[in-house]
């Protein structure tokens, strides 16, 4: 810390810093980019190019660096030439002579000239007309208007006649209901198809098997229920699936007893 003193009232000399010296890379200034596909240019090498980051790329056929693709041109290419100046006579006018001064003309006026100190309006004009009767009496003198004839629709070529746009309408309407329903007969006839008429003796001999099927269901189900206690979780469900079974059976021999069966096929 600083202490105070008399002495440092007098201003000191400046002494500038030591200048630090110029940064300087490590690596060259020309190169390539690692991992970069700009090293590819004008080459027939693929993808991305020096992975590893080496200094000096293995020369191809073709360079990676153009004549001119760096910051501006080659060098000595802006030395100005001595030749190329602006001569006499080859500016953008042509030649140094001015064009030729014309006389501006205004275009006409279409608003009427403004009226001279000379020319007064005429000024105590009066009428004594009295317009309310004059308009009365020319609407009472006024020839009635003419009255056109209106043309008569009713002696019309197709008067009365169905246009023919409708009758295109109709037609097409028409046929897209007759295209439906043979759509609708086909699919009936195709579902009749997979239908079978079960004859008289088959149905017979499938109630003699179902009424076979009912007594030894039933036979099961009666042992069961003489049981006074019923305590198991398996005797519970062997009863619920032999009332099951014998409900089904029975709705099973009431559709047999129509007088036609039928046998779907698909099912």
């Amino acid at each position: 810390m600083q202490q105070e003193s008399i002495y440092n009232l007098i201003p000191k000399e400046y002494v500038p810093p030591p200048k630090e010296p110029m940064y300087r890379s490590a690596y060259p200034s020309g190169l390539t980019p690692t991992g970069s596909t700009f090293n590819n240019h004008t080459t027939s090498r693929p993808k991305v190019n020096n992975i590893n980051g080496e200094f000096d790329l293995v020369r191809g056929p073709h360079s990676h660096k153009g004549q001119s693709n760096s910051l501006g041109r080659p060098k000595g290419s802006y030395k100005p030439d001595s030749t190329m100046f602006r001569l006499k006579n080859t500016g953008t006018m042509g030649s140094n002579q001015l064009p030729e001064v014309k006389q501006y003309k205004y275009p006409p006026s279409v608003r009427p000239p403004v009226p001279k100190k000379d020319e007064k309006p005429i000024h105590g004009l009066k009428s004594n007309k009295n317009y309310i009767v004059t308009n009365a009496v020319e609407n009472i003198l006024s020839a009635p208007k003419q009255i056109v004839d209106d043309k008569q629709w009713t002696e019309k070529k197709d008067y009365g006649k169905v246009p023919d746009y409708l009758t295109k309408i109709q037609q097409s309407i028409s046929s897209e209901y007759e295209i439906i329903r043979n759509m609708h007969i086909s699919e009936a006839e195709e579902m009749d198809k997979q239908k079978y008429l079960m004859t008289q003796e088959e149905v017979e001999q499938l109630k003699k098997g179902l009424k076979k099927k009912w007594e030894s269901v039933n036979k099961e189900y009666q042992s069961i229920t003489h049981i006074r206690m019923i305590d198991t979780v398996g005797l519970k469900r062997k009863k619920e699936q032999c009332e099951k079974e014998l409900a089904q059976l029975e709705k099973d021999i009431e559709k047999l007893n129509k007088n036609y069966v039928f046998v779907d096929t698909q099912k």
